[in-house]
């Protein structure tokens, strides 16, 4: 079945690169609606559908695009937090340019929808099932989506930094994995890329308290931390959120190295432009019962070190 959330849940922050106040509110929709974002800083307020064809390329942020000129970025983490709770109709109200940063993980978005409420609606819910590998690369890097009963993440990075250095994580994604393994995970980058972000405009919002800063063996964020391999979850659980832009839960195994933003949704407009590639497939009860979103609870969440804080 199909669900929404039973009432509203508001959030207020910064956003990562203005440095602007940022005022977030998630809303139940009907049956059938899906996840639909709103400017309402805008007059008349303008709707981005979150969608893999409304993105337009950003090694940085996912950035939708209403085809007009209008455009909402950072959209990630809140579309992680959406897809691992089991959220698939929602009206999503942003006061500004840009979803604010939080904390820089999912875990306040998914703290607030919990605390919000889900509600089931009377209506069939469909996945898109991959019945072929695709596959895209740039340099050394790849995104592939290969055929799977439910969905898998596997994630490989490898930086320099001794503080992150190589990493990789596999994880079924299924019954509160993403709120127990990702969500509370932070987003994270070198000091160096901080400094050149902050002389280009960008970064203006970012602190020591919302991302991990990490220079050479150093993490310069207070407290250190979340996971010892915190990195490659957040990549983890920027790749939930990029792929819940396909706009129906993904019955397959997401294979990214090296992959960011911009490769993922590429991969997204590979796998569509094939249509032997996929199909829309009704779930069944027993099928439902393996999507990331199905059964979570409030101890998932607080099963994690710090998301419970």
């Amino acid at each position: 079945m199909q669900a929404t959330l039973k009432t509203k849940v508001a959030f207020q922050g910064v956003g990562l690169h203005s440095g602007a106040p940022a005022r977030l509110e998630i809303h139940p929709a009907p049956a059938g609606h899906g996840i639909v974002f709103r400017r309402v800083d805008l007059t008349p307020a303008v709707d981005i559908p979150a969608l893999w064809d409304h993105v337009t390329p950003s090694k940085l942020c996912t950035l939708l695009d209403d085809g007009k000129g209008t455009t909402l970025s950072t959209v990630e983490h809140v579309m992680a937090a959406l897809a691992g709770t089991g959220i698939h109709n929602a009206l999503v109200t942003v006061d500004g340019p840009e979803v604010p940063i939080l904390d820089g993980s999912a875990a306040p978005f998914v703290r607030g929808i919990l605390r919000a409420g889900i509600v089931l609606q009377n209506a069939a819910l469909r996945a898109i099932r991959v019945l072929r590998p695709v596959e895209v690369r740039e340099g050394d890097a790849f995104a592939r989506l290969s055929p799977a009963d439910h969905l898998e993440i596997d994630f490989e990075i490898d930086f320099t930094d001794a503080a992150i250095g190589h990493q990789e994580k596999r994880l079924d994604m299924a019954n509160g994995a993403f709120l127990r393994e990702l969500a509370d995970s932070r987003t994270f980058c070198r000091q160096a890329d901080v400094d050149a972000m902050r002389r280009n405009g960008l970064a203006l919002g970012g602190t020591y308290l919302n991302a991990v800063v990490v220079d050479g063996a150093r993490v310069l964020s207070p407290g250190g931390l979340r996971h010892s391999d915190e990195a490659v979850r957040h990549k983890m659980l920027d790749a939930m959120g990029d792929l819940a832009l396909a706009g129906a839960p993904l019955l397959a195994r997401y294979t990214g190295h090296r992959a960011g933003h911009a490769m993922t949704n590429r991969l997204l407009r590979a796998l569509f432009a094939d249509p032997a590639a996929w199909t829309w497939e009704t779930c069944s009860p027993a099928l439902e019962n393996r999507l990331p979103g199905a059964g979570v609870a409030a101890y998932d969440l607080a099963a994690t070190t710090w998301a419970a804080a």
